[in-house]
């Protein structure tokens, strides 16, 4: 942004969320909301990084784009390589990813909505930063909180129990699985998977309460201050219903009806991307559709991943007590769902679903087979994998030559997917919130609100280092002149 500017309000950093971002503001004459931009600055690189390694080492090196979402990088990788090697992975070996995969999604929807978005939904917006946060939220609702944070601990435990590491495992290998699972786990672990579905559904009581019955929040999910229409994407299994690890990519347009519906191999078919000079983030679009800015997701080639849009995506759930809370969500939202805040609403029913996933899995016999790796494969040189990462459809495509080195790679994530529409949704909440140049606090955490119900993860999006950046919000004139200046160290 040029320091010629007037009228801009900075929210740098922007707060409860992975990763470090800013949100400039442009006010017009009159005070109001003339455009908004949200900008990731931070870059490293990652698919440049891993041009030059041998092949076998990308699942290991993938998973440190992120320490938060490692384990979807660790397969969305692993799976490319299966492809890449011709390597088909045993059915136990398949299993066990699921298993392991699906604890992920737990735990990291455990971190984004009891830690970032819970002090919005159940404490109110207006409250002053030292309250509205974690610790405030804890002296209100103690048990609630202390239950999050052991099923979060748990959570953690089975990756590690099954992957040999909770962050940046070493378990998928090329062909399978690195380490089968024991009777004595398997039993240990359905233990604990009973007091996930537990909790889970206790959660969303707790939040229909506490949200969707609650008038005050009526506006939030049924109002337009947090809505926009768009296309969305997500796995589905051969019954459009969701799947986290495998499954065809489904695409569906803004009044419900498929777009597309192809294989990860096709991905380049339907899936551009653009850049734009103020963001290190780019932007993907539907190609079919075309792009055409920022301005209107109905009628651009603007998509959505993540929570809310799996649902979208999916006709039903493939386990009973999440399909019922799903009917319940579609009953209440409609189907395709529009309000944006509905994110943290499917991320509790697809916590209950990833529960009883598990508990399938550590069902059945072959869970526990020590058939876990196939070596034999025919050497494609090429790969694509895909999963359902807690954020959205990830994509890892790899080429290498002869000798197993890496000499292309393309990763499409999440949030860079979402990027678009966390543009328009800042500034369109911006422009409902902002009138006249009166900016209390509360209403700049309430723009964060619109950005934040995506959960972006900013390392994965532009492979970014952590930096320092102290936030400071500045309320000028049209002559320059500070009427406010906020900070937040």
């Amino acid at each position: 942004m040029s320091s010629k500017e007037k009228n801009v309000i900075i929210i740098e950093p922007v707060t409860r969320l992975e990763g470090e971002a800013k949100i400039s503001i442009i006010l017009d004459e009159e005070g109001n909301v003339k455009d908004a931009y949200f900008q990731v600055m931070d870059y490293r690189a990652f698919e440049k990084l891993l041009i030059g390694r041998q092949a076998e080492e990308v699942p290991r090196i993938a998973a440190r784009i992120c320490g938060v979402c490692s384990w979807a990088h660790h397969m969305a990788a692993v799976k490319a390589l299966d492809d890449l090697f011709g390597r088909e992975p045993t059915q136990p070996a398949k299993k066990l990813r699921e298993l392991s995969y699906c604890a992920h999604i737990i735990h990291s929807h455990l971190i984004h909505f009891f830690l970032f978005a819970s002090p919005d939904l159940f404490l109110s917006p207006e409250e002053k930063p030292s309250v509205r946060n974690f610790i405030g939220l804890l002296r209100k609702h103690p048990e609630l909180l202390r239950e999050a944070l052991k099923w979060h601990t748990e959570a953690e435990k089975i990756q590690e129990m099954i992957g040999g590491k909770a962050i940046h495992p070493p378990f998928a290998i090329p062909g399978g699985v690195s380490k089968s699972l024991t009777e004595e786990e398997r039993a240990e672990i359905m233990e604990k998977t009973k007091g996930f579905l537990d909790f889970a559904l206790n959660s969303l009581a707790f939040f229909k309460k506490k949200v969707i019955e609650n008038e005050k929040y009526r506006d939030l999910f049924f109002g337009d201050l947090y809505r926009l229409e768009t296309y969305y994407m997500g796995l589905v299994d051969e019954n459009n219903q969701i799947n986290f690890y495998d499954g065809k990519i489904r695409v569906i347009d803004p009044m419900g009806y498929e777009n597309a519906k192809f294989d990860c191999y096709d991905y380049l078919d339907y899936i551009a991307e653009r850049v734009e000079g103020w963001t290190y983030t780019k932007f993907p679009y539907l190609k079919k559709v075309g792009w055409t800015g920022l301005k209107d997701g109905k009628e651009s080639g603007v998509y959505r991943v993540n929570s809310l849009p799996r649902l979208n995506v999916s006709d039903g759930m493939p386990t009973p007590k999440a399909h019922e809370a799903y009917k319940d969500f579609v009953d209440t939202l409609g189907h395709p769902a529009h309000a944006t805040l509905g994110f943290h609403w499917a991320r509790l029913i697809e916590i209950i679903y990833g529960a009883e996933r598990m508990l399938e899995l550590l069902e059945d016999p072959e869970i526990v087979s020590k058939d876990v790796m196939n070596y034999t494969g025919e050497y494609k040189g090429e790969g694509i994998g895909v999963v359902e990462a807690p954020r959205g459809t990830l994509i890892h495509h790899y080429e290498a030559n002869d000798d197993g080195i890496i000499t292309n790679c393309n990763l499409i994530v999440p949030t860079t997917m979402n990027n678009a529409a966390i543009c328009m949704e800042i500034r369109n909440s911006a422009s409902k919130l902002i009138k006249g140049g009166n900016v209390p606090e509360g209403v700049l955490n309430r723009v964060e609100m619109a950005f934040r119900a995506y959960d972006p993860c900013l390392s994965c999006s532009t492979h970014s280092l952590p930096g320092e950046m102290p936030l400071e919000v500045v309320v000028m004139t049209q002559d320059g002149k500070v009427l406010r200046r906020l900070r937040r160290s």
